[in-house]
């Protein structure tokens, strides 16, 4: 007992050790990012990790929303500092649905973004309460059970969520 004690406060020195390095870094990253902010020379953050992860939600059918979140799409898997460390996911649910419907012109983009590793994912709640059939949907998609529960799950794996 006395050794598992001994484990345990071990490890929770260990966290918190490795805590105060991350806030130490984080704050120094900040205060050089202001510098570089007054001095003219900032040029955004240093995608530093090896793989970065996102989850764009989309539950709206406004033509505009849409075509802003395929261009923020695009945008993003085209940031150099992002080029092949980047995983997207596009969640669509409630009005969002409308991107994957077979009557919308949206299919060309979601190819592309298809083609570039996009994951589209389509509610299946959704389509349940609307008397949606997935014969309606272009056959590119994925499905999962709830589109909350997909940004739900994301997020605790790590992902960013954007909602534009």
């Amino acid at each position: 007992m006395k050794h598992l004690l001994l484990t345990a406060a071990l490890l929770a020195g260990l966290t918190l050790s490795a805590r105060a390095q991350t806030t130490a870094t984080t704050n120094a990253t900040a205060m050089n990012d202001r510098e570089a902010f007054q001095k003219g020379t900032f040029q955004g953050a240093t995608a530093d990790q090896a793989q970065y992860h996102v989850i764009y939600q989309l539950d709206s059918d406004d033509p505009k929303l849409i075509q802003q979140t395929l261009r923020n799409i695009g945008n993003a898997l085209e940031d150099t500092r992002l080029k092949g460390k980047l995983t997207v996911e596009l969640i669509a649910f409630g009005g969002g649905t409308a991107l994957y419907r077979k009557d919308q012109p949206y299919e060309a983009q979601l190819t592309a973004l298809k083609q570039k590793g996009v994951i589209l994912a389509q509610c299946l709640n959704t389509l349940k309460e609307r008397k949606i059939s997935k014969d309606e949907l272009l056959p590119l998609i994925s499905y999962v059970p709830s589109g909350n529960g997909e940004l739900i799950i994301r997020q605790a794996q790590g992902w960013s969520l954007v909602h534009p």
